[in-house]
C-alpha cells in the first residue's frame, strides 16, 4: 500500500470569522474618536446660556450648522468659568453646543454683539457631517461583500458542506446510520412476514460473511425491492436491517432526488453512490422509489426534457452500468410496482422482489403480540378474537387499534385496557365515530332496521356470504347503520362465492322493497360495491356466459382507449344488469321465505340498537356453514395441542432413558470393584 500523502486540492483560503468584522468596526470607531478634535470636552447648554457666554466674551469661535445646531469654542482663559475644571482636563479645544431658532436669528445676534465689542471671535456656517451615515453608505457595503466572499470561499474550500449552502444543492440528502448507531429496531420487532424477513436477513448475511457465498462461485445480489400495500411493514423491515446490519446504512426517500433545478437529481444520485463506495460494504435504502422510478415516456406533462427521467437514467447507470459497485446492496420500497420502469426491475439491478403482503390470521396474532407489549391489558383480552375481527388490517392498522383502545380506556378512567375497549377501537376505525345525537324519525329508524336486518339475514342464510359479527342502527361516521362481518381469507374466490356476497350486499335494498314498499337512498354504498364487483367479474375475470374467458384489464396508466369495441361495451353493460338484477331477485325470494325471522330480527334491532351473532342464531338457528377462519383457528389449536403432547412424550422418554442409564451404572460399579479385588 502506498503511504504517500495525497495532494490537498482544497483552496488555501483563510477561514471567515465574525471576529474580523468586529475588529474592523472597532478600529473605525477608534479612528472617529481620535479624529474628533483630540477628544476634547463637549457640554450641552441652552440658548440663553449660549447668549450669555457670548455677551461675557467667552467665545473664540462660533460654528453654525444647517440643522440649527451651534458649537461655541471657549477661550482658554474662560474654561474654568464654563466647565468648572482646569484647562488641562478638558482637552485642547473644549466647546459647548446648543440649538438656535434659526441661523438668521443667530447671525443677527452675533452681528449685534460684534458691534458692541462683546464678540471678537470668528463666525462660520457649515453643513453637518453624519459620520454614521457615511460609514453605512461607504464602508459597510464593501465590508459585507468581503464577508460574503469569504463565506462562499470557505464553503467551496470545505467541499460544499452544510445543508443550506448553494453549493450543496447537488449533494445527497441520505441519512447515514453507522455501525452501533442510534437505530434500535431489530428483526424481533417485526412480527409476521416470515418469508420477507428471511430474504432480508439473508441480505444482511451477504454483507457480514460474503466469503461463505462467493466461495461457491455465487455473486451477491445487487438489490432487493420490497413490494406491498401501504402499512404492511416495508419501511419497518428496512429499519430492522439498519438495526441488525453491521455495515453503514444510507436511508433516503425517492422524493429527495427531485428538485426544481435541472440536473440536481442526477447529481444527487452520483453523490450518493460516491459516498456509498467510500463506505463499502454498505446498504442503500430508497423509500417510495416510484417517485423517480416511474416508467419513462409516460409522463402526463408530455415534456421533452423530463428531469425525473434524467434522474432515473443516472440511477440505472449507477446500479448496473459500466462502473462497479461491489459491496453495495440497494433496498427499495414501493406500493406501486406496476408503474416502475422495466429497466429498473431487471435482474442485475433489483435481483429480488420481496412481496410484503397483508398479514393473515396467524400473522395478525403475532403483530398484536408486538403492539400489546407496552399496553396494560387485563385477562379479558383475547388475541385470537382480535385477530379474527381484524381481517384485511395491515400492521399499521393493528398498531392504530391498540393505540385507540388505550386512549378509549384512559378516557373512561380505567387502569387496564379490557376486551370491550379493543372492540370499540375496531368499530371506531372501521365505521367511524358513533353519532347517538343524530335526530331520526320513527319511520326512518324502522327503515334502517329493516335494511340492516336484510343484510344480516342473508349473510346468515347464504353459504358463501361473510359470517355476521354484529349489526347496529346507531349512526356511525357517514353511515346511518352498519353491519360487521368476518370475511373469509381466501387465496382464490369462485364465482359462486362472489354471487353470494353480491346477494347479501343487495339484501338491504331488497328488504326495503319488500317490507317498506318503497326504496330509499340508504343503499347507495351497497349499489356502488355490487356494480364494481359485477364489472370486475365480467370485464376482468371472464365469468360471464356471453363473454367467457376474456380479460380486458389494461395496466397502461395513461391509456385513453378502451381495449374493447363499443358493441362489447354494450354487452358488458347488459351482463352487469343481468348479474345484479338476478341477485336482487334472489335476495327478495330468500327474504320472502324467511319473512317472520327477518321481521323479528328487525324488531330486536329497533329495541336494542345493537345485536350480535348470538341474537341472530336464536332467531334463525345455528348457521349451517362454519367460517373458514373458525376452521383455521380450530386447526391451529389442534396443531398446538399435538406439539405440546409431542414435547411431553419427548420429555418422558428422555427421563426414562436417564433413569435407565443411571441404574445400569449402579449395577456395573460393584462388578468392577469385585474384579479389581480379585486381581
Amino acid at each position: 500500500m502506498d503511504n504517500k500523502k495525497k495532494p490537498n486540492n482544497k483552496m488555501n483560503v483563510p477561514k471567515f470569522s465574525l471576529n474580523w468584522m468586529y475588529a474592523i468596526i472597532a478600529m473605525m470607531l477608534i479612528g472617529l474618536y481620535l479624529s474628533s478634535e483630540g477628544g476634547s470636552t463637549t457640554k450641552q447648554i441652552s440658548y440663553n446660556e449660549f447668549q450669555q457666554y457670548v455677551r461675557n466674551g467667552y467665545a473664540s469661535k462660533v460654528v453654525a450648522y444647517n440643522d440649527n445646531t451651534v458649537e461655541l469654542y471657549v477661550k482658554p482663559a474662560n474654561i474654568k468659568e464654563v466647565f468648572k475644571q482646569d484647562a488641562t482636563k478638558v482637552g485642547k479645544t473644549p466647546m459647548v453646543t446648543t440649538r438656535v431658532p434659526s441661523n438668521e436669528s443667530l447671525s443677527r445676534f452675533l452681528e449685534k454683539e460684534r458691534d458692541e465689542a462683546r464678540f471678537q471671535g470668528t463666525e462660520q456656517y457649515e453643513e453637518k457631517k453624519d459620520y454614521i451615515s457615511a460609514f453605512l453608505w461607504q464602508v459597510l457595503p464593501f465590508a459585507l461583500l468581503i464577508g460574503v466572499w469569504f463565506f462562499f470561499m470557505r464553503k467551496m474550500g470545505s467541499g460544499g458542506g452544510g445543508g443550506s449552502s448553494v453549493f450543496s444543492v447537488g449533494k445527497s440528502k441520505a441519512q447515514l446510520f453507522e455501525k452501533g448507531g442510534t437505530m434500535k429496531i431489530t428483526f424481533k420487532d417485526v412480527a409476521g412476514l416470515a418469508e420477507a424477513k428471511q430474504e432480508v436477513e439473508e441480505i444482511v448475511e451477504f454483507l457480514r460473511q460474503p466469503q461463505k457465498y462467493t466461495d461457491l462461485g455465487g455473486k451477491i445480489p445487487k438489490g432487493a425491492l420490497l413490494v406491498g400495500p401501504p402499512g404492511t411493514g416495508k419501511t419497518l423491515l428496512a429499519k430492522a436491517v439498519a438495526g441488525e446490519a453491521n455495515v453503514p446504512f444510507f436511508s433516503l426517500s425517492g422524493s429527495d432526488f427531485v428538485e426544481m433545478f435541472v440536473g440536481v437529481g442526477a447529481s444527487r444520485v452520483r453523490d450518493l453512490f460516491k459516498q456509498a463506495k467510500e463506505k463499502s460494504p454498505c446498504i442503500i435504502f430508497i423509500d417510495e422509489i416510484d417517485a423517480v422510478g416511474r416508467a419513462r415516456g409516460k409522463n402526463p406533462s408530455m415534456g421533452g426534457n423530463d428531469e425525473r427521467e434524467n434522474t432515473l437514467n443516472q440511477l440505472l447507470t449507477e446500479m448496473d452500468g459500466f462502473g462497479t459497485n461491489s459491496g453495495i446492496i440497494i433496498l427499495a420500497a414501493t406500493n406501486r410496482a406496476d408503474i416502475l420502469d422495466k429497466a429498473l426491475l431487471r435482474a442485475g439491478r433489483f435481483d429480488r422482489q420481496i412481496h410484503v403482503d397483508l398479514p393473515d390470521l396467524n400473522e395478525r396474532k403475532e403483530v398484536f403480540g408486538v403492539h400489546l407489549r407496552p399496553i396494560k391489558i387485563d385477562d379479558s383480552v383475547d388475541v385470537d378474537l382480535l385477530a379474527r375481527q381484524t381481517p384485511g388490517f395491515s400492521g399499521a392498522d393493528i398498531a392504530n387499534v391498540c393505540n385507540e383502545a388505550a386512549l378509549i380506556a384512559a378516557r373512561n378512567g380505567k387502569k387496564f385496557v379490557d376486551k370491550q375497549d379493543f372492540l370499540d377501537a375496531v368499530d371506531r376505525i372501521v365505521g367511524g365515530l358513533e353519532k347517538k345525537s343524530k335526530i331520526m324519525t320513527v319511520e326512518e329508524r324502522r327503515t334502517i332496521a329493516l335494511h340492516e336486518a336484510g343484510h344480516a339475514s342473508l349473510s346468515w342464510l347464504l353459504e358463501h356470504a361473510n359470517p355476521l359479527i354484529k349489526v347496529t342502527i346507531v349512526p356511525r361516521g357517514r353511515a346511518l347503520g352498519a353491519a360487521w362481518y368476518l370475511p373469509e381469507e381466501r387465496q382464490i374466490t369462485t364465482k359462486e362465492e362472489m354471487l353470494d356476497e353480491m346477494c347479501a350486499t343487495l339484501g338491504g335494498r331488497a328488504a326495503e322493497d319488500l317490507f317498506v314498499g318503497r326504496i330509499s337512498t340508504g343503499a347507495m354504498n351497497d349499489l356502488e360495491r355490487v356494480t364494481k364487483q359485477a364489472y370486475g367479474m365480467i370485464a376482468y375475470l371472464g365469468m360471464s356466459e356471453k363473454l367467457p374467458n376474456l380479460c380486458y384489464y389494461n395496466n397502461d396508466e395513461y391509456s385513453f382507449n378502451k381495449p374493447y369495441s363499443e358493441k362489447t361495451s354494450e354487452l358488458i353493460d347488459e351482463e352487469v344488469k343481468r348479474f345484479i338484477n338476478g341477485q336482487y331477485e334472489r335476495a327478495k325470494t330468500i327474504l320472502s321465505e324467511h319473512k317472520k325471522e327477518h321481521n323479528a330480527l328487525a324488531s330486536l334491532l329497533i329495541e336494542k340498537e345493537v345485536i350480535f351473532a348470538e341474537d341472530v342464531e336464536r332467531i334463525f338457528g345455528k348457521r349451517l356453514w362454519a367460517s373458514r377462519s373458525e376452521e383455521i383457528m380450530a386447526f391451529d389449536k389442534t396443531i398446538e395441542k399435538e406439539k405440546k403432547n409431542a414435547e411431553k412424550d419427548a420429555e418422558l422418554k428422555d427421563d426414562n432413558e436417564t433413569k435407565t442409564n443411571t441404574s445400569e451404572k449402579e449395577v456395573d460399579l460393584p462388578e468392577t470393584t469385585t474384579d479389581d479385588s480379585t486381581k
